[in-house]
């Protein structure tokens, strides 16, 4: 009988330690999905703005989005677990300039671009720009292209958003021509945005380059400084990007890569 009830004894306590162990590792688990889901909930979410605009004035010429402006800082977001959200002042499909489809123009993550069903899905459906709510972003970017110098510069929720972000501290990105969307943003002082802050962009002698300094509305190099923009410069086409408070300016198409970085650095 004694050597009955130790044997229940020894069972009843294999039977406790593995109860014990099996509560352990469920708890764990619903440790290790609760980790998950909070760090997926933290994720810091950028906004896009792009143009709807696919013309280059009344030239008859197309024009848009630059492609690669806006391939290669998204990717970069996207691979380091940023949530990014595509909006426009038209809302849905956006233009992006033929020439810059071309290969020669033309790098790794248009390559990317070209084989990805899912981001031409996205592009396709982009948010209308009047319902964009800006404290529901931590940064917002605006990649270039012509296109933008004859919608988003005037364009007033573009305007009231770009000084929010900028009065609440939050980064602002723009690449070659996209900081032409800082013509017009004002800060609490009354003063442009730019104004006394170190910023770059496409540059006189660049847009010289390409024989369109007397088709576009303003020479962008020319309306930086007249806002009180401290505007600074490298050689043409090569990356040069200035980092000023939470304004972040890249001059041309291959400073992409580089405002991307600065983006992601000052999010981090």
């Amino acid at each position: 009988m004694k050597n009955s009830k130790k044997t229940l004894i020894r069972i009843l306590k294999k039977l406790s330690l593995s109860c014990l162990i099996l509560a352990t590792l469920t708890t764990c688990g619903h440790s290790k999905k609760s980790s998950s889901e909070q760090t997926r909930s933290k994720a810091k979410h950028v906004l896009f703005v792009l143009s709807s605009n696919g013309q280059m004035g009344d030239t008859g010429k197309k024009t848009g989005v630059w492609l690669e402006e806006f391939t290669t800082p998204y990717y970069a977001l996207f691979d380091n677990g940023f949530k990014i959200t595509l909006a426009s002042p038209k809302g849905g499909q956006v233009p992006f300039d033929p020439s810059s489809m071309n290969p020669e123009a033309g790098s790794e993550s248009t390559k990317r671009y070209e084989a990805d069903q899912k981001l031409k899905d996205k592009l396709s459906k982009t948010v209308l720009l009047s319902k964009v709510n800006s404290n529901n972003y931590d940064a917002v970017y605006y990649p270039g292209g012509h296109g933008l110098l004859w919608d988003l510069v005037r364009d007033k929720h573009s305007i009231s958003l770009i000084e929010e972000f900028f009065q609440s501290g939050k980064p602002i990105g723009a690449v070659c021509h996209g900081p032409a969307v800082f013509a017009f943003p004002k800060g609490k002082n009354g003063f442009s945005i730019v104004d006394g802050k170190k910023v770059t962009g496409f540059s006189n002698t660049e847009e010289s380059a390409i024989q369109l300094s007397g088709t576009v509305p303003f020479l962008l190099e020319d309306k930086l400084k007249e806002n009180g923009g401290i505007y600074a410069k490298g050689d043409n086409w090569k990356s040069f990007v200035q980092v000023d408070g939470n304004l972040i300016t890249g001059q041309n198409p291959g400073s992409s890569e580089a405002v991307a970085k600065a983006l992601i650095k000052t999010m981090q």
